[in-house]
């Protein structure tokens, strides 16, 4: 790699981690000299998006492949490989702006889900809008390869460092073993079994974890 190569992760082109770029010496950084994206790079991104979103939606995700999305976007292999290095960062991509505005409504947004309430109710309210978030983009967290880079993703680290605050806003006990334990019951496979392979309705599973969440963290107010 020569100096001013990009080097990229999966987060850096998903959009959940910095870019980090090497500099040449005594230089300002590459991205310091250049400007906007071209036109044509992204109608070619908003091109693979939507034909990557179809294609997730229609077939087992696990099964779409790289060169079906480039077909289905109507673009080269390289132009698709020069943005994403597999279907699973195409997936993460797409869930990107939906988690992000999550994410501002945890930080930012009226109780319970966002601050004002007492942990437990906050985190059945935290329950509640990541099924919602789940109805709505269940092909595409299963497209997502499952293993240790869905835990390296910024959503998994947003969520845990949510429920985390939570268990330590409660003086709950062990919160860095409890978080994960939590936020298991999210997991897309687990939603995708109780949701379509034993049918049960999305109200039925939220108000399920909502008995967890005051389980775990009682409102000291009712008690």
């Amino acid at each position: 790699m020569t100096n001013g190569d990009e080097v990229r992760t999966v987060r850096d082109i998903a959009g959940t981690g910095p870019l980090r770029r090497t500099a040449p010496e005594g230089g300002a950084p590459p991205a310091a000299r250049r400007g906007p994206p071209r036109a044509d790079a992204v109608r070619n991104r908003a091109q693979i998006l939507a034909a990557a979103e179809q294609l997730f939606t229609e077939r087992d995700p696990a099964s779409v492949t790289m060169d079906q999305i480039a077909k289905a976007a109507g673009v080269g292999r390289a132009t698709l490989y020069r943005r994403f290095p597999d279907p699973a960062s195409v997936a993460a991509a797409l869930l990107d702006e939906d988690e992000r505005i999550l994410h501002g409504r945890l930080a930012f947004g009226p109780p319970p889900l966002g601050p004002g309430a007492a942990p437990g109710p906050r985190l059945a309210a935290f329950y509640a809008a990541a099924l919602e978030h789940l109805e709505r983009h269940l092909p595409l967290a299963l497209g997502i390869r499952p293993g240790p880079d869905r835990f390296c993703r910024g959503t998994y680290r947003n969520w845990r460092a949510h429920v985390r605050g939570l268990l330590l806003a409660a003086g709950a006990e062990d919160p860095d073993v409890s978080v994960d334990v939590l936020l298991s019951p999210l997991a897309p496979e687990v939603y995708q079994f109780q949701r379509h392979t034993l049918g049960l309705a999305p109200e039925r599973i939220a108000e399920a974890l909502g008995r967890l969440a005051r389980g775990v963290l009682p409102d000291p107010e009712m008690s």
